[in-house]
């Protein structure tokens, strides 16, 4: 709190009060969802698409165009419109669902506690996995085709080339991309909080809007500074581990 009577070094109290918060182990589980789903969900995705428009097909300039679309949509506008497409009284998806026989009636899919954060962890997939895709079709084109020629002349099946030729190639990129999107992911406050505010009762609130509601609507800049420090503790770690590996992967 801002209170001009209290002065002098806090110590570890705002750290104590953030750990004994009744919704902080709540809210560290949800950004741990958040980060991993999205994260593999954005890389199952961007992989599939990039090796799929990397095939010699008709139009593949096109779709290549095309595919990159989501990305450019500005957060706010992604975030409002699913928003409304969601919305069980008039949203698209849920006519969709419900005529297709998937849903009995309208669901509520930003309402409800068990779905409103995979809701979101699904549109945050879908704004992002271009970017996966863009990077690691850029890995493709560099992979040798004399390689897979030379494989598949030896009797090597299309999921051997792919595990054994492609994938291995494609590590330096892949572990750099995901790393950086963890970093994203994990610090990610505007998508959660246009869709959902992190709610309801508090089912999709993660340590970014956590530290907004301590900052912004309790203006509990103690408690807000901790927890943002207990989080860049947790990405120098990351970047550390991450060097460290590098520096491994290199020497062997």
């Amino acid at each position: 709190m801002l209170n001009k009577t209290l002065s002098g070094f806090s110590g570890l109290s705002n750290f104590k009060e953030v750990v004994h918060n009744e919704y902080f182990l709540k809210a560290l589980w949800n950004t741990v969802v958040w980060t991993v789903l999205s994260v593999a969900g954005e890389y199952a995705m961007g992989l599939i698409s990039a090796v799929a428009l990397n095939q010699q097909v008709k139009g593949r300039a096109l779709f290549r165009a095309i595919i990159i679309i989501p990305w450019v949509v500005p957060i706010v506008i992604a975030g409002m419109t699913w928003t409304w497409m969601l919305t069980p009284d008039y949203g698209i998806i849920n006519l969709w669902l419900t005529k297709l026989g998937i849903i009995d009636q309208p669901y509520y899919w930003l309402g409800e506690l068990d779905t409103a954060l995979l809701t979101v962890v699904f549109v945050n997939v879908w704004r992002s996995f271009p970017f996966f895709t863009i990077s690691l079709l850029a890995g493709l084109q560099s992979v040798s085709r004399d390689m897979l020629e030379a494989a598949a002349i030896d009797g090597a099946g299309v999921r051997t080339r792919f595990f054994r030729i492609v994938m291995p190639q494609l590590k330096t990129v892949s572990i750099t991309i995901v790393f950086i999107h963890v970093i994203w992911t994990a610090v990610n406050f505007d998508f959660i909080w246009v869709m959902t505010e992190g709610g309801p009762l508090y089912a999709s609130e993660t340590l970014p809007i956590m530290i907004y509601r301590y900052a912004m609507e309790s203006y509990n800049f103690g408690n807000a500074s901790a927890l943002a420090s207990m989080m860049l503790g947790f990405m120098i770690s990351g970047f550390i581990l991450y060097y460290m590996f590098s520096q491994r992967r290199n020497r062997t």
